[in-house]
């Protein structure tokens, strides 16, 4: 209802969004180059931030960037299992029919990426998500794992991702070994104002809206409400597309904004 009432070819802030349609704030833009300075090194990086801010997102449009003749892509979101599930996931990945023992797992999880580096000259990237909530043996296990050659090689690219609070936990004695390999790290911040009117005339532009639908005071008053958080922003705007036609509104202002906010609990 909403998308005819407005004259929109299709729904905005979708999620299945393709990367290259994606809004380049300078959040953005700073998260992908970390990303890019990683994919050229080889090694260790870190993307943390708060719910909402983007980080899947933007791995998701680093991993639609890499060439798959070069670069084999392996997304480990299992991070509340057990050790064991931890590498049998790994191993995968990687195309390996897991082995039983743990030691057994540990050397072909590490013969697997060497082979692949060497032999088919395929960089192996592993993005371990939601990785707050990996249990200590899971961090301490990777400084080990992804040791090669004495540490003297980096033919792989391990990207951790969580929440604020990972980096905190990377921070004591026990995941030091893990925290000194870390070559990269970032963390996505919320947009600033003038970039959440940006984000959201950019998202309307994209559904083929062509005129204003939302007043500078709504627009203002969304960026308030959302703290420049793009998922926050993403809802709270649907919302308002909704309660605007219901209510016939040609343009949203800050009351329909109001009312699309406590109704979402934002």
């Amino acid at each position: 209802m909403y998308k005819s009432f407005y004259s929109l070819a299709k729904a905005p802030f979708s999620k299945d969004m393709e990367h290259g349609d994606a809004f380049e704030s300078t959040v953005y833009q700073e998260a992908l180059n970390g990303l890019a300075y990683l994919q050229k090194s080889k090694g260790i990086g870190l993307i943390i931030g708060d719910p909402g801010a983007g980080k899947t997102f933007t791995l998701r449009s680093f991993k639609e960037s890499l060439n798959p003749a070069l670069y084999h892509v392996i997304y480990f979101p299992l991070s509340t299992g057990g050790v064991m599930d931890f590498y049998r996931g790994l191993a995968y990945g990687l195309g390996e029919e897991p082995k039983f023992r743990k030691v057994d797992l540990f050397r072909q999880i590490q013969s697997g990426i060497e082979q692949m580096a060497q032999e088919r000259k395929v960089t192996p990237v592993f993005i371990l998500d939601e990785m707050h909530m990996a249990k200590d043996a899971f961090l301490q296990d990777l400084a080990i794992l992804f040791n090669f050659q004495m540490d003297s090689s980096n033919p792989f690219i391990l990207i951790l991702a969580g929440l604020p609070h990972l980096k905190t936990r990377l921070n004591l004695n026990h995941h030091r070994p893990l925290a000194q390999r870390i070559i990269m790290r970032y963390q996505i911040q919320p947009l600033g104002k003038e970039d959440v009117y940006a984000y959201i005339e950019h998202h309307l532009k994209l559904a083929g809206a062509r005129m204003p639908i939302f007043s500078p005071t709504a627009m203002e008053a969304i960026a308030l409400r959302s703290q420049g958080w793009p998922r926050v922003i993403n809802t709270l705007t649907m919302n308002c597309l909704l309660y605007g036609a219901q209510q016939k509104k040609e343009q949203i202002d800050e009351e329909i904004v109001r009312l699309a906010a406590e109704e979402g609990g934002l």
